[in-house]
Formats: structure tokens, sequence, C-alpha cells
């Protein structure tokens, strides 16, 4: 009987084209509405959209993409990213790279003087026109009021424009614009607050967008590498999501360490990466070192997402500055074109992380280590686990590909399970087959080494979402 329903598995498998279909980007979501209201339950580690359905937050840092792009570029780039399934679009509104000096590609600047309180209205209809393209095309900006060094200069252009009053009185001018729009607020700009004063001034901030958009909107709070925005601010009212940074520094960064900890916290938020390490970055920002590549993309998106992520943030390096040879100088050693960059395969890579996960209720996937029993040394091939709070599935991965030993017993919901592997590199299945859950098991990818990554998938073999994409009749 397990040998037929495996056969006919396989054979609904091929028939469906499913082979195919993973190659194909996620589709966009149709329509803002549903996204002009997030919101998150109480007690829960997840976002909800305004139709009710769970939200994957799916980040790009597309810090300079007001500042930089004409409407046919930003066009052209939103386009690409709603192909690939991307949900979020991390965007400055005043901007790292000169941004205070240099105006955008229709020669306005975002301030009158330099003055929080004095909005050019030409720089703001850009922006609105960006966001309301991204609106079309299913896509959520979620939207930096300004890059830190503009209230923590430390490092960087600044200047140290905001104070107290002045940050509540451009916040409120933000939230009353966009209002109706779908948003997702981030704070900070790759900065600290460090010092009291700066504390207030980023909370002042959050007052006014509350005030001008009526508490409507999420928010979250971006904050420099190797750094939490749970440090910070996790108690405050107006946090609803922590984010963390965890940076461009190495290779095996440990991404799941401040995800872990953030999970832990008390009252409850989602918590996601919100820059990992970029795509094309040199490590470290040395190019003898070597640049981040597809796997390094991949390993801190698993990572994190099997912590407990309510999703996770990709950035490519020459993208989040929208690097053009002919146009401006590379920042900390970009070398491809931004148009180019953005068919890099980590972009697609993460779009098939996204559709494994919505093929499955992921939202009650809980990270749980004790199910693995192999030796699991925490390097560059570090496992890990999460499994359905209703124990009938989990996923695992295995970063190079080594064995997987499981204690299958926590899937109790589960007497006959259906296991595949997951190609996190192509997004393509293996089926494995079904078998009677009799507890520990052990699993061998066909293919190991560094790089060689997988994703082991456990079913319920009897459950309508058995199989990636496959709906059982």
């Amino acid at each position: 009987m397990h040998k037929l329903l495996t056969a006919v598995l396989c054979i609904i498998i091929c028939t469906t084209g499913l082979y195919a279909q993973t190659r194909k980007p996620a589709p966009a979501q149709k329509g803002a509405a549903p996204l002009t209201k997030l919101y998150i339950i109480k007690d829960k580690r997840y976002i909800m959209r305004g139709d009710q359905k769970p939200f994957f937050w799916l980040g790009d840092t597309a810090w300079e993409l007001f500042h930089r792009l004409t409407r046919e570029e930003a066009d052209l780039y939103l386009k690409n990213r709603a192909a690939k399934g991307f949900t979020v679009i991390q965007a400055v509104v005043l901007a790292e790279l000169d941004g205070l000096t240099q105006p955008n590609q229709y020669g306005a600047l975002p301030l009158k003087g330099n003055d929080p309180a004095q909005p050019n209205e030409a720089y703001f209809q850009h922006v609105d026109w960006v966001i309301n393209r991204a609106a079309e095309l299913g896509l959520v900006i979620g939207l930096l009021p300004t890059w830190g060094d503009k209230f923590n200069k430390k490092w960087g252009k600044g200047p140290e424009i905001f104070n107290t009053a002045n940050a509540r009185v451009y916040g409120e001018y933000l939230g009353r614009r966009y209002k109706s729009k779908p948003i997702i607020w981030i704070l900070g700009g790759d900065r600290n607050p460090e010092g009291e004063q700066r504390m207030v001034t980023v909370r002042a901030m959050a007052e006014g967008i509350k005030k001008g958009d009526g508490g409507t909107k999420l928010m979250t709070y971006h904050p420099q590498g190797n750094s939490n925005s749970a440090g910070f601010f996790h108690s405050d009212p107006w946090l609803n999501i922590n984010m963390f940074q965890s940076g461009h520094s190495a290779r095996n960064q440990k991404s799941y360490v401040m995800q872990r900890q953030n999970y832990s916290l008390f009252p409850v938020k989602p918590t996601l990466d919100g820059e990992p390490r970029y795509e094309d970055h040199p490590v470290d920002w040395k190019p003898q070192q070597g640049y981040f590549d597809d796997f390094d993309v991949r390993q801190a998106a698993w990572w994190a997402m099997l912590a407990g992520g309510c999703g996770h943030t990709y950035g490519n390096h020459n993208i989040w500055q929208f690097f053009d040879k002919d146009r401006n100088e590379p920042i900390s050693v970009a070398r491809t074109q931004w148009a180019r960059a953005m068919d890099l395969p980590g972009a697609f890579q993460v779009g098939y992380m996204r559709r494994l996960y919505e093929s499955h209720p992921w939202t009650r996937l809980m990270p749980d280590q004790s199910l693995i029993l192999n030796a699991n040394p925490e390097d560059g091939g570090y496992q890990m686990v999460a499994v359905s709070e209703d124990d009938n599935f989990l996923f695992a991965y295995t970063p190079h590909g080594r064995p997987l030993t499981l204690d299958l017993a926590r899937l109790k919901a589960a007497p006959l399970l259906l296991a595949y592997w997951f190609n996190p590199r192509d997004g393509r299945t293996e089926l494995i087959g079904t078998f009677p859950n009799t507890g520990k098991q052990e699993f061998k990818p066909y293919a190991a080494g560094p790089g060689t990554d997988w994703v082991l998938v456990i079913d319920d073999a009897k459950a309508s979402f058995a199989g990636y994409g496959l709906k059982r009749k």
C-alpha cells in the first residue's frame, strides 16, 4: 500500500508539471486592498493581511530607490521583484548617499533648507509615484523615513538634522501622507539610537507617524550590523516587529542567534533578519576574502526562517545602491550593474523558499532542535529543524548536505509519512517516499559538500498540503 501511494504521488508530481512549476517565479499578490491593512494577532509571531491570510515578508533592500532611479527604472525594478515573489521593498525617503544635497533624477531635493518640517512637494510626488506603482504590483513598501546618519551620524554623510520636535512633525507628515497606502514603517536606518536624546528622537518620530496615520500601520526598527531592535525598543508599544541585522562581516554568520533571542522574548512579537549578508558583497568589505554568493544568501535565509522568522529580507550589494558605472561611483567595491544584478541566483532562490513555506500552513512551525539526533556542530553545515505545532509536518535544513537523523516520534499526528528533498538552489523536489512513522529515521541527500544544501520536508502522507505545491484529491 505504501509503495502504491508513493507511486501515485510521483505520478501526480510529474503529470502536474511540478518540476517545471518550481522554476517559475511566485505570482505577485493581486491588488493592494489586503495589504493596506497588515496586522498582528496578539501573542502570534507572524503578520496577517487584511483578507485574513498570513503575510510572508520577503524583502529586498532597495535603499536608494527614491533617490537614484527614474520612474521607468523604478518600474523595471519593481516588476522584476514582484515576478520573483518579493513582497516588501525596503526603501529610504532621506537617502544615505548625499540624500540631502544631491537631488533625485528629476532635480528635486527632499527638504527645503534641510529642515524636516519643510518637505519639498516635488520630491514627495516622486515618492508617491513609486509607492503607488509598487501597490499596483502587490508590493508593500518598507518605508524608512530617513537613513540613520540624519539623527546619529557616527559615519557617513549626515548631517544630523533631527531633534525631538522636528522628528515628530516630520513623522506626522509622512504618516498622514501615506495613511491609505500599503506601508510598513521602518525607523532607524543602519544606526543604533546611542544616548538618551537619540532614543527620545526616535520615539518622537514614531509618535508623529502614529498620529498621522491613526496607528493603522505596522512599525519596526532597522539597527546597524550585528544589532537588534529588541535591545532598544522591545517593550515600546509602537514596535510591532523586531528586526535585526546579521550583517556582512563574515561567512557562516550565525543569523539564527538573534532570531532565537527574539523568539523567546515577552511580549511576543514577530521577528526577522532585515539585512543579512548581501549577494555579491565583499566579505567583511575586503574583496581579497571573496564575495558572498547565492549559498551565503540561502544559508542566512534558511537559518533565520527555521529559527522562527516571520519572513526574511534578501539583499544585493549592487541593488541597494543601484550601482551604475555610467552614473555613480561604486560603494564598497560594488562590481555589477544593478539591472544585471537583479537576476543573480540568490534573488530567485529566496522566492523558492517562500513558495515552499506557503505550500504548507507555515505559521504553525516552531523551532525544535531536539528532533535532530545526529552530531550537529555549529559550523557552516549547522542543521536546523522546525516542526508544526499540530505535529504533522516539519522542515529540516542541512547546509552542507550532511545526513539527518531525526526523531519522528514528535510527528504523532501522522502515522504515515511522506518525505522528499527540496532543492533550495533550483526549487525542484526529489521524492523519498512514504513510510510508517516508527520514530528514529536517517535521511541522506544524494549529493553533499559545502554549498550543496538541502531542505528535508516530512508531511503527514494523508494531509492536503503533502508535497511542494501539491494538492491531493
